[in-house]
């Protein structure tokens, strides 16, 4: 791991950060598009372009997320930094679970399988030894139930090709 990636990790529980943060997320998005998810997070941590279709606009929508590997699934985790409220694309995915990830440089169908019980215990402790900053994110949510989400490819996968639209 890189100092600048110990770095992040250390200052990841500040309130400051997670408000810097939000504010680079655009950026974020549009550097994952413009490498086609090669780089995300500027490459600090593990990180893939999730592309969700909108509950409500049915259209796709694509975000920047921290993932662990676990398998050959990734595990996301819908924090929104700390929030009280959810993160979009975490309702977008209980409304339709089926989605794609940009990862390395290659887009993947998968589906989205809500995390419970023991197998949730077990990826938080995934999720945690990732990002110690989730924690955190927990006392500030305000109670609100924080998902986490096993994404299951569905496909091998394809070479990135034109950025998705979001």
């Amino acid at each position: 791991m890189s100092v600048l990636g110990t770095l992040t990790r250390r200052v990841g529980h500040h309130r400051w950060f997670g408000a810097a943060a939000r504010l680079l997320v655009p950026a974020d998005r549009v550097v994952g598009r413009l490498t086609r998810g090669r780089v995300v997070a500027l490459g600090l941590i593990p990180s893939l372009v999730i592309t969700t279709v909108g509950r409500r606009s049915g259209k796709p929508r694509s975000n920047p997320l921290l993932y662990v590997p676990d398998g050959d699934a990734y595990v996301v985790i819908g924090s929104n930094w700390g929030q009280t409220h959810q993160p979009g694309w975490a309702m977008n995915l209980l409304a339709e679970p089926g989605a794609e990830v940009a990862v390395r440089g290659r887009r993947i169908p998968v589906r989205a399988e809500p995390a419970t019980g023991a197998e949730r215990d077990r990826l938080w402790q995934l999720l945690v030894t990732e990002w110690p900053a989730y924690r955190t994110y927990v006392q500030r949510a305000g109670g609100r139930e924080i998902r986490i989400f096993r994404l299951v490819p569905t496909g091998r996968g394809e070479p990135s090709g034109p950025p998705p639209a979001g």
